[in-house]
């Protein structure tokens, strides 16, 4: 547009010296001439639009927007036209409690007020694309910072308005997940409507108020405690089985001995364990007797 500028302000005054009495008329038609040149260039030049991988162009002349879009590379535009482009990548919003990790200084975390009362604060990313094809819809009825205008306050509002569904202890630990699918497709729903499309919410971080900190905490050390306890039982349980069933086997074993050996037996095996002792090197006599029998020398002789 400036080449343009100038080109109209050069030809202008070329017309403006075309006058015989002045003494640098000779230069009118030069002027006229680099004029001329100035505005094709300036159209030329205004009339070809570079848009980037991953972006799209939307153009608006006087406040009218355009129905179409520009893709990456090269176009042939009104030189006239504003051109405003958009960003179709993946983008993602970040609201944490952490100082200078979300896009807003300072703690942008979401507080909330579950179903019992208690405030609980929540770090959340969102990660969503523009629509190509809705790019003109949302430049004429939200602009350029739909980041601001839709991302931001619909997530803090739907976080909000669900999280009254949830008691603090369950948001944290069993309902998260749920929670965050039933956030999920409200989000999706109302992004879809205004030309955006949600790819995932994360929810990266609950804090939840000290006090019930501190009873989780007790109660799953209250929980540790029972678990080891019935640990220990279940072991000393094991343990007197295992003592009952040896005392049984002795007191199985005694009794068959007490039934099953006769004196004869006994004597029999006495006369074998002493015929062993007899084999002995060390052993010269040995004198065996017993109880109504005569007794017998062995020797090694």
């Amino acid at each position: 547009m400036f080449l343009i500028f100038l080109g109209i302000v050069v030809l202008m005054a070329g017309f403006a010296i075309n006058t015989p009495s002045l003494t640098f008329a000779r230069f009118s038609r030069p002027a006229k001439v680099a004029g001329g040149i100035f505005i094709i260039l300036g159209l030329f030049s205004s009339g070809i639009k570079q848009i980037n991988a991953g972006e799209v162009g939307v153009q608006s002349l006087f406040g009218n927007v355009g129905q179409s879009t520009l893709s990456s590379g090269l176009n042939f535009v009104n030189p006239f036209a504003k051109i405003e482009t958009f960003d179709i990548k993946t983008q993602n919003y970040t609201m944490s409690a952490v100082h200078d990790e979300g896009l807003k200084e300072g703690d942008d975390a979401i507080r909330v007020l579950t179903a019992d009362g208690l405030e609980v604060i929540i770090d959340l990313t969102v990660l969503y694309k523009v629509i190509p094809s809705e790019t003109p819809k949302i430049l004429r009825e939200i602009g350029v910072d739909y980041q601001n205008k839709i991302v931001r306050p619909i997530t803090r509002t739907k976080i909000r308005d669900n999280a009254v569904y949830y008691d603090a202890v369950s948001l944290y630990s069993t309902k998260r997940e749920e929670f965050q699918n039933r956030i999920f497709k409200s989000i999706e729903v109302d992004f879809k409507t205004r030309g955006l499309f949600l790819e995932q919410l994360l929810i990266r971080n609950i804090n939840l108020p000290t006090s019930v900190k501190q009873s989780i905490e007790s109660k799953i050390n209250a929980e540790q405690d029972a678990q080891k306890m019935q640990f220990v039982l279940q072991k000393e349980k094991q343990e007197a089985e295992r003592k009952r069933v040896e005392a049984q086997g002795i007191a199985d074993y005694q009794k068959i001995l007490s039934l099953g050996l006769s004196d004869k037996q006994l004597q029999y095996e006495s006369i074998l364990a002493q015929k062993e002792i007899a084999k002995s090197p060390n052993t010269k006599v040995i004198i065996m007797g017993g109880k109504g029998n005569a007794p017998f020398i062995l020797g090694d002789k």
